[in-house]
């Protein structure tokens, strides 16, 4: 009978290990190249290595994640620039890990108008929407003397652009100049924020303090998978995650998702800075006071938040992964 005994234990135990615990994941926006990693740690079974069962639930202009995840309708989130605002509004969410290491936000000009620098654009008339306004904006505004005056509302269309060749506006380094470069056949000047020192990070992974407390372990398998899903994009081939972008966001196109990738790559968007030395996903203290310090310095935050209470570095800066990179 110890023999019986023994079988069943094993059938008990491999049963536990096959068990899978269910995801879900909210993205901020529609998919596309900028979500490539998480997309392929489900395509490749990075993320079934881990135990996880994850659905990702694209995000879009009528889609409210933080609402959801508030709700417990979501696991995780990408929270954006909004882990201060937990802080600020007293919120039981924080940050677990950030993705990308520069904002991919861009100023798009028109070539061979002097428009080549953001010293440049002091006075020139820019195409910015209300979110924008309140936010990097600013920043700008402090380091360069931009004005109020130079805003022009952005309607998230290209045409009033297109249409002047004055004009400058807001857009994301991997979508915005790949559709003027086609409607144009001309490279546009793509200024990228973070070439203006703006600290933010991006593509930020959000969750409840309840989550992190209750299924750490969960959290870490979660953040782990991602990780390495992100280095399998970039460095792999992304055909597996681009199919699956492609079925969950039809108007995605190879040649809009290569660009994407290769502009990442290129500006060192999730790979550069602390992620060389400590990982995909990686966040210092350091960077968070930088980059608090400057948007309060701005008023976009009051002054004399703890800003630690933002996010937890007990996921992160492990250095996941890295042998995955070639």
């Amino acid at each position: 009978m110890q023999w019986l005994a023994a079988i069943l234990i094993l059938l008990v135990g491999s049963a536990a290990a096959c068990a899978e615990d269910a995801i879900s994941f909210g993205l901020d926006w529609l998919a596309e190249a900028e979500y490539g990693g998480y997309y392929q740690a489900v395509a490749t079974g990075l993320y079934a290595r881990h135990g996880l069962q994850v659905t990702i639930r694209q995000g879009g202009p009528q889609v409210n994640q933080m609402q959801l995840m508030m709700a417990g309708r979501l696991d995780f989130n990408l929270g954006g620039g909004r882990a201060i605002e937990f802080v600020q509004q007293n919120l039981p969410f924080v940050a677990v890990a950030a993705m990308f290491q520069k904002d991919p936000s861009v100023l798009i000009a028109h070539p061979g108008q002097g428009n080549d620098s953001f010293v440049a654009l002091k006075g020139k008339p820019i195409l910015i929407g209300a979110d924008t306004r309140a936010g990097w904006w600013r920043f700008l505004a402090g380091k360069y003397g931009y004005g109020d005056a130079q805003i022009r509302t952005y309607t998230f269309n290209l045409q009033p652009f297109l249409a002047d060749k004055t004009l400058v506006q807001q857009g994301y380094l991997g979508s915005e100049p790949f559709a003027v470069e086609q409607a144009t056949r001309e490279r546009p000047v793509v200024l990228l924020l973070a070439d203006a020192g703006y600290a933010g990070y991006a593509n930020i992974v959000t969750t409840s303090r309840k989550l992190v407390s209750d299924k750490p372990d969960l959290t870490q398998r979660f953040i782990n998978a991602s990780i390495e899903g992100w280095y399998s994009y970039l460095y792999g081939d992304p055909a597996p995650a681009n199919q699956l972008i492609k079925q969950d966001n039809p108007e995605m196109t190879d040649a809009l998702l290569a660009y994407g990738r290769e502009v990442m790559k290129a500006h060192g968007i999730v790979d550069s800075g602390d992620a060389l030395e400590l990982g995909i996903g990686a966040m210092t203290d350091a960077r968070w006071q930088e980059f608090y310090r400057s948007m309060a310095d701005v008023g976009v935050y009051p002054k004399g938040l703890d800003v630690t209470r933002a996010y937890t570095l007990r996921f992160v800066d492990q250095r996941v992964g890295m042998e995955m990179k070639k």
